[in-house]
């Protein structure tokens, strides 16, 4: 059963992969969509390029990710927890897309590797290890941190953005903007391969531990980020456009300058997170609470309050939803381990 497991638990890994890819190309892309600085076809593809460079050169921070993550019993118990995560945080990432609503993946599979790891006490198996400190580390801290920096550095950032270019035409000043849109949007999306690559990565490392093969320990095997880009590469070339529209069109209504100040914002952000921090911050989190923050600083702002609280909702609920699903999950599949 543990070759089961290990089996199962990789092809959940590859759909967690997709799906972020799938999710997250909409929250990279939707201000240069919205602001039309790139089109549709070509905004998909330059994501699904640097989402797949990132992805690939995420090495290092999958290693570190690896380390700060739970530690997972060996063998048919840990791959069956690990199973039993996979397919809980898949299901919510479906639901919240289907919502249109976007949403932590990080936080969802954190969750239900925690609501998992209690289900496991309750059938009087092992648990994972460090759970603590990685639910704070990696949840609690981020989900109240990054959101308030994103949003705070993107409303104060619009002021010398306006500056700068007080004595332009507005018309000249959206025209250079929107080019130099196409590469803040390339950042963000490369921001985001090495974020959620990392993060798959992670978890397939800590699938091969617990089978106790070669490559969950010591040195990332070189297949482990050309597995996570394909499928972070394939997910995106796949689009779901849902959340770009709530993001582009019914959270927030940005100008060019905006728009261009929040991906700014954000890219910085995933980069310090990713290369300097070693910190997995949420793309989704970053992206939507700079668009709000640079949406709010205008003359006659266009935010959707009602639609933000929502949000924020989905955000805190994201935890507490994926914990219970992934305690079912595993009550559920734990007879056969």
């Amino acid at each position: 059963m543990t070759t089961v497991f290990l089996v199962l638990a990789l092809v959940l890994a590859a759909a967690f992969a997709f799906l972020n890819g799938f999710r997250d190309v909409s929250t990279a892309v939707a201000v240069a969509v919205r602001t039309r600085a790139l089109t549709p076809t070509v905004a998909v593809l330059l994501a699904g390029l640097f989402n797949v460079l990132g992805a690939l050169l995420s090495v290092g921070f999958a290693a570190a990710m690896r380390e700060r993550l739970v530690s997972l019993p060996s063998g048919e118990d840990g791959l069956g927890l690990l199973t039993a995560s996979l397919a809980s945080a898949c299901l919510w990432g479906v639901y919240q897309w289907w919502r249109g609503y976007p949403s932590s993946s990080t936080h969802a599979l954190i969750g239900s590797l925690a609501g998992a790891s209690l289900a496991s006490t309750l059938v009087g198996e092992t648990p994972l290890q460090g759970m603590d400190g990685t639910v704070l580390a990696l949840v609690v801290l981020p989900l109240l941190i990054s959101p308030v920096i994103a949003f705070a550095l993107s409303f104060v950032t619009v002021y010398p953005a306006v500056w700068a270019v007080r004595y332009s035409q507005p018309n000249y000043v959206n025209l250079r903007v929107r080019r130099l849109q196409s590469v803040a949007a390339a950042a963000v999306a490369f921001g985001h391969g090495l974020q959620d690559g990392a993060r798959t990565a992670a978890v397939v490392l800590l699938a091969l531990a617990a089978a106790g093969l070669a490559g969950g320990t010591g040195a990332v095997p070189g297949w482990v980020p050309v597995f996570t880009a394909v499928f972070l590469g394939a997910g995106t070339l796949a689009g779901g456009w849902r959340i770009s529209y709530t993001l582009g069109s019914r959270l927030a209504r940005v100008d060019p300058m905006r728009g261009l100040v929040a991906q700014l914002v954000s890219s910085v952000l995933l980069f310090i997170g990713a290369i300097a921090l070693h910190l997995p911050l949420s793309t989704t989190h970053t992206v939507t609470s700079s668009i709000v923050g640079s949406g709010l600083n205008q003359r006659f702002t266009v935010t959707n309050t009602p639609l933000m609280l929502r949000i924020l909702g989905a955000w805190v609920m994201t935890p507490v939803a994926t914990a219970l699903l992934g305690a079912i999950l595993y009550l559920a599949i734990s007879p056969a381990i």
